[in-house]
């Protein structure tokens, strides 16, 4: 019983400090939702950039048009060169009437035209999709597929893909970036917010020390305080991390800017996002506290 009488005692004395040094309560409240804010921005974008960079990375295919005379035999020949080619993940093989019956599907006066068109005279081409393994060396698996025997051309938006993807990769390390150093800051703002007020109670300290009050009994006050000046400076970044991103969703109809940049669904994204934010303001705070104590008090 004594553990849980001196834990309610502690509870106690951590919000009458709160209470009592309300200004500076306050302003390490408001520090911590400011930054808490731009965290929780910052990794719904991250997720999001990641999102997006990996289904690119999924629906990204080379296409490779053979040559009119291409023979069946031909066929698994570069069927069989493409198994060597190590970078390539998979490939679908698609005949010339394959592509004429699924373009008549897409558009019926498109169709009546191929129709004029025998075999021998039709425009289209056999053709093979493939997937990568590595989009970063999509150029370089371009080339090779391009010096094969019997191909025609090879497509697969060549130098804006690899910018593309590399920009994306850019943006996510910079939010995740951003992330780690607003973490920082909020544990640097909780430390000087718990020193200023450990100054105005030294008299009170010195007293508990000379009635022989342990390092644990002094120290577990301020780390339960900063404790709660997280909880309260995570509830406005939770409230506008689940009904914010849930407007921002609903107002772009889960797309932003083309239907290739797909939002994650709210939910639960933005639950697992309001945990992560409750978590670091709780972690930050008692971290950033239990850091005042030990280095301005030396108990």
């Amino acid at each position: 019983m004594k553990p849980f009488r001196m834990l309610g005692r502690s509870i106690r004395d951590a919000f009458k400090s709160s209470v009592r040094n309300f200004s500076l309560s306050l302003a390490s409240i408001s520090c911590i939702t400011i930054t808490l804010i731009i965290v929780a921005v910052a990794i719904i974008a991250s997720v999001n950039v990641e999102k997006v960079t990996k289904k690119l990375e999924k629906d990204l295919t080379i296409v490779v048009f053979m040559e009119n005379d291409t023979t069946d035999k031909e066929i698994e020949h570069t069927k069989e060169m493409f198994s060597k080619i190590k970078n390539i993940d998979t490939y679908e093989f698609k005949s010339k009437l394959t592509v004429k019956e699924e373009m008549k599907q897409e558009s019926e006066i498109l169709g009546t035209v191929l129709d004029t068109f025998n075999t021998d005279e039709s425009p289209l081409k056999d053709t093979f999709q493939i997937k990568v393994k590595d989009v970063l060396n999509i150029g370089e698996t371009a080339k090779t597929i391009e010096n094969l025997d019997k191909v025609a051309v090879v497509r697969y938006g060549e130098g804006m893909v690899e910018k593309l993807i590399k920009a994306f990769s850019s943006i996510e390390k910079v939010t995740y970036g951003i992330v780690i150093a607003l973490v920082l800051v909020t544990m640097f703002l909780i430390i000087n917010t718990i020193k200023l007020t450990i100054s105005t109670r030294k008299r009170e300290i010195s007293i508990m020390r000379l009635v022989g009050a342990s390092n644990f009994t002094i120290k577990t006050p301020f780390i339960i305080e900063g404790m709660i000046l997280g909880i309260f400076g995570s509830i406005v970044p939770i409230l506008l991390t689940v009904f914010g991103y849930r407007a921002f969703y609903d107002h772009f109809g889960g797309h932003l800017f083309s239907r290739v940049i797909v939002l994650i669904k709210p939910e639960p994204f933005t639950y697992m996002i309001a945990l992560i934010v409750f978590g670091i303001g709780i972690l930050v705070g008692m971290i950033g506290s239990a850091s005042a104590v030990k280095k301005y008090l030396k108990v």
